[in-house]
């Protein structure tokens, strides 16, 4: 079985989940934080994985 598991990033200034990704947890224990384009701030934010 894998280990991946599905995340929601939301973005840090308007709160919008944006975008779904996957991460191995047992690899990257930490959350997740990525630099993305927000349609609702229409520029690129920073995006942090939702629980």
């Amino acid at each position: 079985m894998s280990q991946d598991s599905r995340i929601s990033m939301e973005c840090t200034i308007c709160h919008h989940v944006n975008y779904d990704s996957r991460k191995n947890k047992k690899l990257t224990p930490n959350r997740l934080v990525i630099e993305k384009f927000c349609k609702w701030c229409k520029k690129h934010t920073q995006h942090k994985e939702t629980k």
